[in-house]
C-alpha cells in the first residue's frame, strides 16, 4: 500500500542489459571502421532494439493495464518529454551555429566564397520543396488524428495516423534518392560535411518518429487511448511537430539561402 499517487517501479533488467548493448555497439563500430568486421556491432544492435521492445512493452502494460500512470505521473512524463525535445532543440542548434560560422564568413582554405567552389548544391525547387510540402502534409494528417481522438472518432484516428506514416516513409524514400543523385560528399570540404550531417541527422529522426507512430498506430487500433489518455499519443505528436520545424529552418537555411 502507498499513500501517495506516484509510480514507484519494480526492479527491472532492461537498462543494465540496455547499457550492455550500447557499449557492444560502440565497441563493435570501432571494430568495423578498424577491420570491416560487422558481427560484434551487429550484436550490440541486435541487444539495444530488444531492449528497447521489452522495456516499452513494460511501459506499455503499466499504463494501458496496471493502472500506475495517474495524473501526476502523466505529467511528469509529459515534463520529461519536453525535455528531452529541448536537448534535440540545443543538439541541431549546435549544427545551425557551425553552417552560419561558416557561410556568413567563408575561411580563405574553401576559396573564400559560399557554397565552397567546385561543389554544385542542390536546387531548392526540386526535391527539397517536394520534401517539405511532404513533411508540412504529414504535419497536418497528424493534427488531424490527434483532433480525432480527441473527439471520439477512431475511424479517422486510424486513417490519420496510416496516412502520417506513410508521407515519412515517402520523405525517407525522397531523402535517400537525393543523396544518391548528389554531385558531392561527405568529404567534400566544410559545405559537405554539415550538409550530411545536418540532413542525415534529420533523416534519423524521421525516421525514428515514423517507427514512434507507428508503434502508436498499432496501439490505436488496439484502442489503447481514449480522449483523457493519450500520453504516448501526444509524445508521438510533439516529437512529429518538432522534425517538421527543423526541416523547415533546414530548407530555409541550407537548400534556399545557404545553397
Amino acid at each position: 500500500m502507498k499513500n501517495h499517487p506516484f509510480h514507484l517501479v519494480d526492479s527491472s533488467p532492461w537498462p543494465l542489459v540496455g547499457s550492455l548493448g550500447v557499449l557492444t555497439f560502440v565497441s563493435g563500430s570501432v571494430n568495423m571502421f578498424l577491420n570491416s568486421s560487422y558481427s560484434l556491432s551487429l550484436i550490440g544492435l541486435l541487444i539495444v532494439l530488444a531492449t528497447m521492445f521489452q522495456w516499452w512493452r513494460d511501459v506499455v502494460r503499466e499504463s494501458t493495464y496496471m493502472g500506475f500512470h495517474t495524473s501526476y505521473v502523466l505529467v511528469m512524463i509529459k515534463f520529461g518529454m519536453v525535455l528531452f525535445i529541448f536537448s534535440e532543440v540545443m543538439f541541431f542548434v549546435s549544427f545551425f551555429w557551425g553552417f552560419f560560422h561558416s557561410s556568413l564568413c567563408p575561411s580563405f582554405e574553401i576559396g573564400l566564397h559560399w557554397p565552397p567552389l567546385g561543389v554544385k548544391s542542390f536546387n531548392p525547387m526540386n526535391i527539397p520543396m517536394l520534401n517539405t510540402m511532404v513533411l508540412l502534409s504529414s504535419g497536418m494528417t497528424m493534427t488531424w488524428a490527434h483532433n480525432s481522438l480527441l473527439l471520439g472518432n477512431f475511424s479517422d484516428l486510424i486513417w490519420g495516423l496510416f496516412l502520417t506514416v506513410f508521407l515519412g516513409i515517402y520523405f525517407s524514400f525522397l531523402q535517400f534518392y537525393e543523396y544518391l543523385d548528389s554531385s558531392f560528399c561527405i568529404s567534400d570540404s566544410v559545405y559537405g560535411s554539415l550538409f550530411f550531417m545536418m540532413t542525415g541527422f534529420h533523416g534519423f529522426h524521421v525516421i525514428v518518429g515514423t517507427l514512434f507512430i507507428l508503434v502508436i498506430f498499432y496501439r490505436s487500433l488496439l484502442f489503447h487511448f481514449s480522449s483523457y489518455h493519450h500520453v504516448g499519443f501526444e509524445s508521438s505528436s510533439w516529437y512529429w511537430h518538432f522534425v517538421d520545424l527543423v526541416w523547415l529552418f533546414l530548407y530555409l537555411t541550407v537548400y534556399w539561402w545557404g545553397g
